[in-house]
Parts: C-alpha cells; structure tokens; sequence
C-alpha cells in the first residue's frame, strides 16, 4: 500500500500490519513539528535514545512558515543525522523499521522518512574461541553484520573494496553483505552468487550462513568435504578479499563464508603467515601430514592387525598387547561414536565443570575399559592419537569429512581386507579430486590442473609479495 497524506489514515493502518496493541516493543509516538502532527515509529530496543532526543530537541525550534512542501525538503533542511530515507509504500517501511529504523510521519506529506539511530545489542570483538593463532591480532568477528563490516574496512582502506548489500527468507529479511576487491575479483563468479542469492526463496535463514552455503550451492550434498571456507577472524577475511576472494557476511552469525575455496585454502591457517617463512611452512606441512595420518593410522593398523604376517621385524611392537575380546573393527567404530558422544558432552557441560568431569572421563573410560576388557590398550592409543590429530584442522567440515572417509576406510578394510583398504582410500582420493568449488573449478587447484609454481606457494610458505616501491 502507499502511503498517503494524512498522518490518521497512515498510522491507522500501520496500527493494524505492525499489531501495536499486541506487540509492546513496537511503540508509536505522536508529536507536534511546527504545529503539524507527526508520529515516530520504532522498535524499543533498537535505537539510541540520546540520538532521537537531540532530533526531537532540534524540531522545537521551526516555525509553520519554515516547513518545507514535501518530506524530501524537510530531510535535506531539518534532519541533520547522517543516514536518511525515503520511503513510499508499506511493505518497504515495514522491513526497515524491524530492523531497527525509525519511521517519521509528518501530516501533509506522503512519504516516511526513515532515521538511522539504532543499535544492535552485541558482544566485545574478542578473539574467537575456535580460530586462535599464536600470534597476531586479537579480534574477531561478531553476530552484528555492521561491525563485522567495519573491521574488514580498518583492514583494508582501499575505495575498491566493495561491500553489497542484499537480503534473504520472505520472514526473516537477513541481510547480506557481499564483500569484494573491484579488478582483482572473478566478475563471473560476483555474478553467479549474486544471482543464485536473488532467487533464494526461503522463509528464513535459520541456520544463518548454512542455510544460505545449502541454498547457492546445493549439489553433491553426498560429498562430505566442505565447498566453504568459514573464518570468525576479520584478517583472514580480508587477506582473502586481496587475493580476489569473494568474502559473505550474515547478519547474526560471526563467522565469514569465504569462497571460491579449496582444499587447500581450507587447511591454510593465519598463523602460517605470523611466523617466519620457514615456521610457516613446517606448521602448514604438519598439518597436511597430520591430516593424511588421522586418515590412515587406524585402518592401516586394522589392516596389519588382520594380516600379522606382513608387519616387518621393526613394527613388531605394534601388535596386541593382551587378548582380544571385542573384535578390533567394533572396538574402532565404538570409540570413533562414543568420541563424538564426549565432544557433544563437553559442549553441554557448563564451564565450571567441564574440566572436573573430563579428568573423571578420561579416567574411567581410558583405564577401566581397558581393564574390563572392552578395548585394548593399542586401540584406545592409536584412537587418542586420532582424536588430538583432527583438532589441528580449524575447520570443523573438513575435520569430520575425514573421518567419515576414515569410517568407511575401516568397515571396508574389515569387510574386504587389503582390497577394501585400498578401495577405501581410492574413494577418499575420488571424494576430494571429484569435488568442485563453487566456481566449477578444481577442488585441488593447483595439483589438478597442475601448476607448479602455484602448488609451491601451497606447500611452502614463501615471503609475502611486495609492490614495485617497497621492493626499491
């Protein structure tokens, strides 16, 4: 509906789509401006009270004479506040206002003048629990869409720095900003997210930045490894957006969905670039060959254990110990769920006590299980090794995409024996060589198509490229 010029039909009608008797925190005021009526509307909660105070102030002092004779000529001579709005019709009104603006009737004018004084209830930018490094700085993103922006733009102070601005779920009306460096960012791919986001037609993104990865990008859900990489660190972010990244930011969720990725960039951490050269690249090496380990440790033991004969006279100590009650396949999957049970325990546990109860955990299930007989003492070894080896991804997606693939390496080897093994792991190369990114490009660029003085820059950490006068 458009609005019209009288102020009653206007709040008449607001009244009954905003529901203002029900919903206490939408509060509508009325006030005189030059001996016009005019009526404020907001959301209690989301907007700074000191702001609306001194604009209220600065209106007691025009006359009937002064009004201008549209809403257009008021904005430009009477609201001095930065952010200021146009709007004709309901529908508009309504979205901004539940996002925290404040709408301004005034009788005689046909329009709704939109007034950005609100803030969002929000944490410190603290550094993030998941994406720690060693060195380097200590901030990181928050559930507030507009500090989220503001730390990538301190980041990168470069007018060719473009964040967009869009919207998605027919309920919720999420923003969405699309962050991007103009001449260095892949114009069809821009095209391709900006499209595939339009025509998202959801209720709501629910799940903030998951719902929206499912929704651009919903083919080869089978395949377990990650198509995003997700970053809660602003300068990640922005080493991204300089690379020619595309950088997605949610509105209340703090983490980054940085794309096109690879699996490559997925394992790339920030630390890698805090050090030196030559402990940058010891640390991103570790952390691929621990990743191939926490892959193939225990089904390469499984497999040894169920052929003896070809374990050689220096791996003699890895054979059992004690004997065996349980079979060694259903003492493998036992504790790769029972591990999960645990993690899902820690992080229902309230803080004070995690601690406690992880010592008793560590205790009862390591020592007496062993004792009782349910699992031998190798097994609980190489299974500990695993756990702490998959806490060196600092992605979540790509850590429990390896130990899907590890699953089914080990039901595969127990089934079929040397056969299943490599099968196993040949469906785990297929897995990751078959993925795509977004982009339709290789998901293990650039080993496949290879270049190599790309994949050098993947495997070792060089020194970070200058421009012409720095180098001079």
């Amino acid at each position: 509906m458009e609005f019209t010029k009288s102020l009653a039909e206007n709040i008449k009608h607001l009244q009954q789509l905003l529901q203002t008797d029900k919903n206490f925190d939408v509060v509508y005021r009325v006030v005189n401006i030059a001996g016009r009526k005019a009526c404020l509307f907001f959301v209690d909660g989301f907007t700074k009270d000191d702001v609306l105070l001194k604009i209220l102030q600065g209106w007691s002092t025009i006359k009937e004479e002064d009004m201008p004779p549209d809403a257009h000529g008021f904005s430009k001579k009477y609201l001095y506040y930065g952010e200021i709005g146009l709007l004709s019709n309901d529908q508009d009104m309504v979205v901004q206002l539940l996002s925290g603006i404040t709408c301004l009737f005034i009788d005689g004018y046909d329009s709704c003048l939109t007034i950005d004084c609100r803030t969002y209830p929000a944490r410190s930018v603290g550094e993030p629990e998941k994406d720690k490094v060693m060195r380097g700085s200590r901030d990181g993103f928050v559930e507030t869409l507009i500090f989220n922006t503001a730390l990538i733009r301190r980041r990168i102070r470069d007018p060719k720095l473009t964040m967009e601005i869009a919207s998605a779920g027919e309920s919720s009306h999420t923003d969405i900003a699309i962050c991007y460096m103009e001449g260095r960012v892949d114009q069809q791919l821009l095209q391709l997210i900006k499209e595939r986001i339009r025509k998202l037609h959801v209720d709501a993104l629910t799940m903030n930045q998951e719902s929206l990865a499912e929704g651009i990008y919903p083919h080869k859900w089978y395949n377990p490894f990650p198509k995003f990489k997700f970053s809660e660190r602003p300068d990640t972010a922005a080493a991204c957006i300089l690379e020619g990244n595309i950088v997605i930011l949610v509105d209340n969720s703090p983490a980054a969905m940085i794309l096109p990725s690879s699996v490559f960039d997925i394992i790339e951490e920030a630390d890698d670039y805090y050090f030196p050269p030559i402990t940058g690249t010891y640390l991103r090496l570790s952390r691929m060959v621990t990743a191939v380990l926490c892959l193939l440790l225990t089904p390469t033991w499984l497999l040894l254990m169920l052929n003896p004969q070809w374990i050689p006279s220096w791996l003699e100590f890895i054979r059992l110990s004690d004997e065996t009650f349980v079979p060694l396949i259903f003492q493998l999957l036992i504790l790769e769920f029972a591990i999960d049970g645990l993690r899902l325990a820690a992080i229902n546990t309230p803080n004070m006590l995690t601690t406690p109860l992880s010592v008793i955990a560590g205790i009862v299930l390591g020592e007496y299980s062993v004792k009782s007989g349910w699992f031998n003492a190798e097994t609980m070894l190489y299974m500990a090794f695993v756990t702490i080896a998959n806490y060196s991804q600092s992605s979540f997606e790509l850590g429990y995409a390896l130990k899907f693939m590890r699953v089914v390496i080990l039901i595969f080897t127990s089934a079929f024996g040397v056969w299943g093994y490599a099968g196993g792991v040949v469906l785990s190369v297929a897995a990751i060589v078959f993925n795509r990114t977004i982009a339709g490009k290789s998901y293990i660029y650039p080993l496949i198509p290879f270049h190599f003085k790309e994949l050098k820059k993947r495997f070792l950490r060089g020194r970070l490229p200058m421009t012409e006068k720095q180098s001079d």
